[in-house]
């Protein structure tokens, strides 16, 4: 299979009232203004091998600035980690300094969620 993005898949069905529904339209939710995001910091070390990441869950909005959130936050933790699924995923128990970036970019709402 090829890697190119516009791939479209093909799907049939003998259901005369069928709608198709393209995923990509989720993409075009509007971002909510950083003073609104409820965003919550915990420790993950679930179907992780025992190695802890710290997870960043809650954000409403498009893919390219969860993804710009991401990218931000793991370079000023110096650590890698992803985004997918809606969450940012970055490397190591870095919990206490994810959350003080956030509060500093102004994520005014951001909670710490678990024990940790």
């Amino acid at each position: 299979m090829s890697n190119n993005k516009n791939n479209k898949r093909t799907f049939y069905s003998t259901n005369p009232d069928y709608e198709f529904n393209d995923d990509s339209e989720d993409d075009l939710e509007d971002t909510l203004p950083k003073q609104q995001q409820k965003l919550y910091v915990m420790i993950d070390r679930k179907q992780r091998r025992g190695k802890e990441v710290t997870l960043i869950t809650g954000f409403k909005g498009h893919k390219n600035d969860l993804k710009e959130l991401g990218k931000f936050l793991k370079s000023k933790c110096g650590v890698g980690g992803s985004v997918k699924d809606g969450e940012i995923i970055v490397q190591g128990n870095v919990k206490e300094k994810v959350f003080n970036l956030l509060k500093e970019e102004g994520y005014t709402q951001t909670k710490k969620s678990g024990g940790n």
